[in-house]
């Protein structure tokens, strides 16, 4: 279902090659994993490091506002319970 601005807007969680979380949103969820992997100028900082990476979890929102509420809301979440959500442990992520 696409949202009320026409388009689907992504949450999305990023593990490095050194095993770091990078949580983030977008609009276009296929270009910005091109833009990551190319490390271009619009790629995030933690990207530009110089770490490879691979997109690990995603959830879709109606709204740029719902995604970027979640972005924040997990950016607040400990290691263990982004962990958790990760692997889809849903008894150890209400635990956490």
């Amino acid at each position: 279902m696409k949202g009320v601005e026409g388009k689907m807007f992504y949450l999305y969680i990023l593990r490095s090659s050194t095993d770091e979380l990078y949580i983030g949103q977008t609009n276009n969820l296929p270009e910005r994993e091109i833009q990551q992997l190319s490390k271009s100028s619009k790629a995030a900082k933690f990207v530009k490091d110089g770490k490879d990476f691979r997109l690990v979890y995603k959830e879709e929102y109606p709204t740029r506002l719902e995604a970027m509420r979640r972005e924040k809301q997990l950016k607040g979440w400990t290691r263990a319970k982004k962990e958790a959500l990760i692997s889809g442990n849903k008894g150890l992520l209400k635990k956490l």
